[in-house]
């Protein structure tokens, strides 16, 4: 069984889509799949049995590529869909599985060449656009609300992330085979380090940012506007009146991105109490989750829940989240500290949590807890599977 899987996005880098994209390769190929993964030349390479990265040529001009549609991105998806179309016409494949826009140039190519096509739906491409620069060409959106339709009822079987995404791929074919497979912790599939080795790296990085007495808090992801940012750093003002030993840190971030919310911090007069880390890697991130004595999400949109939170739950430490439905898809009251998207709500929120670590222990044992029962391995493998037979491929693998 052999799939071309088409993943328009930077593989690896350390945020939602590619990490997702990493995930679905780890399970597939533990369920026997043979993979080429056709993605950006940018990204960093890594080794998966199974799996052949095969990327586009590399493009001088474009050396990183930013969240959300771009420009950028309409000229690397014609490269895609260009050695997309030469690896199906000298290679034989049995499945297309494609990510977020991939979907579109699968729908091109699977009459072409009659293989399946497992279209795997990250988020709606046309609610991406109203929320990024493109939100103000209805032209675009209107297209792109075409094509996702297109893609809804035409491939043979769909992955939807979260509860409300799989709402809304409903509305629009109800018949479309279907199965809900829910992100996983991001260390979920490694079987490296020991419980020893991660307290050793946690204590190691305390020691390197000076944190011994001081209570951390921690949020992981990019830092674009719709994470909440900004809300962010106003509530940690608010914060460190009453909690001067409390500190900040922001974990990812482009360079330009740092630097721009370095400006804003400064001027807050926030510098040693909010302290930007820029990007890390995977294994670091997990790190940086365990030395946190809160983890905070204050994202302010988004329909599908942020693949931070899966980790959050499993590291089993509080959180402290705002009130939208990307959050309350998997967290409540029993498990998180959920707030109004407001500087004092957000303060409030963190303050209440410092005051009580009673409180601190029962929601991080209730987050793990949850994260144990809903989210392990062999239930992501399980209903990877089950998407494989709805698509109808001839030769389904079971679990090696």
């Amino acid at each position: 069984m052999k799939i071309l899987m088409i993943a328009p996005q930077p593989f690896l880098e350390a945020r939602g889509t590619p990490i997702s994209v990493y995930q679905r390769l780890l399970g597939l190929t533990a369920l026997g799949y043979k993979i080429d993964l056709l993605t950006y030349h940018i990204g960093q390479d890594v080794d998966i049995p199974g799996v052949t990265i095969e990327r586009i040529p590399r493009i001088p001009l474009i050396t990183h590529v930013k969240i959300g549609p771009s420009f950028a991105k309409l000229i690397l998806d014609v490269f895609i869909l260009l050695k997309a179309f030469w690896l199906l016409l000298t290679r034989q494949y049995d499945v297309i599985h494609s990510h977020e826009e991939g979907a579109f140039i699968a729908n091109l190519l699977k009459p072409l060449f009659g293989t399946k096509h497992v279209y795997d739906m990250h988020s709606s491409l046309p609610h991406q656009l109203d929320n990024y620069d493109f939100g103000n060409n209805r032209l675009f959106i209107w297209l792109f609300r075409k094509l996702e339709r297109w893609t809804l009822n035409t491939c043979d079987a769909l992955i939807t992330v979260g509860a409300d995404l799989e709402a809304y791929a409903m509305r629009i074919n109800p018949n479309v085979p279907h199965v809900l497979i829910e992100n996983l912790p991001i260390q979920a599939f490694q079987n490296g380090n020991s419980a020893y080795s991660v307290a050793d790296d946690v204590e190691n990085l305390r020691l390197q940012l000076e944190l011994q007495n001081k209570l951390t808090i921690v949020y992981t992801g990019n830092l674009e506007q719709y994470q909440g940012i900004e809300l962010l750093i106003e509530s940690a003002e608010i914060v460190m009146r009453t909690h001067p030993n409390a500190v900040f840190l922001l974990v990812g971030g482009k360079q330009n991105q740092v630097a721009d919310w370095q400006k804003e911090i400064k001027q807050r007069n926030l510098n040693g109490t909010v302290r930007l880390m820029g990007t890390v890697s995977l294994e670091e991130a997990k790190t940086y989750s365990a030395l946190a004595d809160i983890l905070v999400s204050p994202r302010t949109d988004g329909l599908s829940v942020p693949l931070k939170i899966y980790t959050y739950l499993e590291s089993g430490k509080p959180i402290v989240a705002t009130n939208i439905p990307a959050h309350t898809l998997i967290l409540d009251q029993n498990n998180a500290v959920l707030v109004d998207s407001t500087p004092t709500a957000l303060a409030h929120g963190i303050s209440q949590l410092i005051q009580q670590p009673d409180l601190q222990a029962h929601l991080g044992s209730q987050a793990r807890q949850l994260s144990h029962e809903r989210y392990s391995i062999n239930g992501y493998l399980t209903r990877l599977r089950e998407v494989y037979c709805l698509a109808k491929v001839d030769k389904v693998l079971t679990v090696s």
